[in-house]
């Protein structure tokens, strides 16, 4: 916390060395002092995927054990959000507020810290209110100043030369106006006790040690104070490990924090997390609109309220299919899984529109009925119902099998659909038949007569 800029500069050339092993590097970017003294930003940009064997997860993690072993620095390596929206920073920036004094802010956030260090959920995991910034305070002895004759006006002008105060004028030379900023040398400035040796002019003329009418006093302050919602707030933020979701880390996060923050303490997210605790539950919105707006489109176009509902019960077991191999690893729900899912409801609606329709038109016709009626139906419909399937998975099948830029999302994406229609489609053929034969309403048979020919007589 300590570090200035020279301290910086010194260890940020690591980044040369680290950086110069990555055969993926196009080139990258180092900006030292970036809002404050002793922070910095790197930028390592990765040459296109059609040029590199590695992903960039494999990299950021070898990068990684590289920036762990810079003893001078606390550095972390994490990739840009993929979709934007994000306020930047690490993946997981998760926020304590409260009404209390900063420093109990800290001690909570500390402990949730130590928490999440050792759960093994993160690989790195660092706090942004930390008390260990070290300050000199200055006590200045009014009664003895105002008995040698020395005014506060002088002790400010002593100390800000001391300390490097602010510019006092402005000079130019060749056309350029530069500041005047009157400051000791910094061998001088690097020392506290150097006080001793600065001198303050008293009411007779004469000059006093600085030291005898101020003592300075060692203390230590946070290194920065931060509100959210105008509220003391303190941002634990952290990288998952491989494997581990955003969702996964969240739901650690929050368990540890009822177990640990006291009364009248609050949480709240930013970055990615923000939009995941936001936009994470508009899956739920978005399948129930899609199941209004398909229930009443289903509903005009057979002109029953108990159709629709026989067709959409492939629609639960499609999505059990499709959460399968998400549930053993293989992906995770993210924004892309969640598109295949909505999905999943337009397409194997339509195995039970195949069945429903031609039963209802083979009780009409034929006068069979609702049992007779559906066995039927889904015998005669059973090829056309396997075909788009098998077209639909083979049309997906591609999006698992790419390789390149982009190949997590379509990957994301074909599994869902093929897994979701396939384990579906073996579903409805047995479900939809039964649930018909139960719900379905009986329908009588329908004559129709031939209208006599114009002109001719009736018999």
């Amino acid at each position: 916390e300590t570090a200035n800029y020279n301290y910086l500069t010194t260890f940020t050339k690591e980044f040369d060395r680290i950086f110069g092993k990555v055969p993926e590097k196009e080139d990258y970017f180092l900006i030292n002092g970036m809002g404050k003294p002793n922070n910095a930003i790197t930028g390592l940009l990765l040459k296109p995927w059609d040029e590199r064997a590695r992903s960039q997860r494999a990299i950021q993690q070898d990068v990684q054990k590289d920036l762990f072993k810079l003893a001078g620095l606390q550095a972390f390596a994490f990739a840009l959000p993929t979709l934007p929206g994000s306020s930047g920073g690490l993946p997981v920036q998760y926020t304590i507020v409260s009404t209390a004094p900063p420093r109990e802010v800290a001690q909570a956030l500390d402990k949730l810290i130590d928490e999440a260090r050792r759960s093994g959920v993160f690989i790195v995991v660092d706090g942004d209110l930390k008390f260990n910034k070290a300050e000199v305070g200055v006590r200045i002895d009014r009664s003895k100043a105002a008995a040698l004759g020395v005014s506060m006006a002088d002790i400010g002008t002593a100390l800000g030369g001391l300390m490097g105060g602010d510019y006092v004028n402005r000079f130019d030379i060749s056309g350029r106006s530069y500041k005047v900023i009157p400051q000791v040398a910094q061998f001088f400035r690097l020392d506290p006790a150097a006080i001793d040796r600065m001198y303050v002019k008293t009411a007779r003329g004469t000059m006093v040690s600085l030291s005898s009418v101020v003592t300075l006093e060692p203390t230590v302050a946070a290194n920065s104070l931060y509100q959210f919602n105008q509220l003391n707030a303190g941002t634990l933020q952290a990288i998952p490990i491989p494997g581990t979701s955003l969702g996964q880390a969240l739901a650690f996060l929050d368990a540890k924090a009822k177990e640990i923050l006291p009364e009248g303490f609050q949480i709240d997210y930013q970055g990615e997390l923000r939009q995941l605790v936001q936009e994470g539950n508009a899956l739920l919105l978005a399948f129930a609109f899609a199941i209004i707006v398909i229930y009443l489109v289903l509903a005009a176009q057979f002109e029953s309220f108990r159709d629709p509902l026989i067709i959409l019960v492939s629609v639960p077991m499609s999505i059990c299919g499709a959460l399968i191999p998400l549930n053993l690893g293989l992906a995770t729900i993210n924004i892309y899984t969640q598109i295949g899912l909505v999905t999943l409801i337009g397409l194997i609606s339509k195995h039970g529109i195949l069945m429903v329709e031609f039963a209802n038109k083979l009780q009409e016709e034929e006068g069979l009925d609702r049992s007779a009626a559906i066995l039927k139906a889904a015998g005669i419909r059973l090829r056309p119902i396997l075909m788009t399937t098998a077209a639909m998975v083979v049309g997906v099948l591609p999006l698992m099998l790419a390789r390149g830029a982009g190949a997590a999302s379509r990957f994301n994406i074909g599994l869902v659909i093929t897994s979701g229609m396939t384990i579906g489609t073996l579903f409805t053929l047995f479900v939809v038949p039964v649930v018909y034969s139960y719900v379905a309403r009986q329908r009588t048979r329908v004559s129709h007569a031939v209208p006599d020919a114009p002109g001719l007589p009736a018999e």
